[in-house]
């Protein structure tokens, strides 16, 4: 390999690593070649549906039970806490009925 390809891959390598990525290779079944590739893309994105899909892969392939409290932690990244709506509702009888 010349040295201009090996300044190529050098300049790549850490411009990715700028970015917070790495390049690595993983030995699978070639059927699952699409599904490795689509989850590492996503995984790369780095956004909440990434943080989501890492939590669940860890969580499968640890086998551990789901973390108590989930429901609060998600309401807490709600965009609307904080908002101080008001929930409450006014109290009703009830319509009268002949039976």
């Amino acid at each position: 390999m010349g040295s201009s390809q090996k300044r190529a891959i050098q300049n790549y390598r850490s411009r990715l690593s700028e970015r917070g990525l790495a390049r690595f290779e993983v030995l699978g079944r070639d059927a699952d070649r699409d599904l490795i590739r689509s989850l590492a893309r996503r995984l790369a994105e780095d956004g909440p549906e990434a943080s989501r899909l890492r939590a669940a892969v860890s969580q499968t392939i640890a086998g551990e039970p789901p973390k108590r409290g989930g429901i609060l932690a998600a309401l807490r990244r709600s965009p609307m806490v904080g908002a101080d709506l008001d929930l409450t509702r006014a109290r009703e009888e009830g319509r009268k009925v002949d039976l």
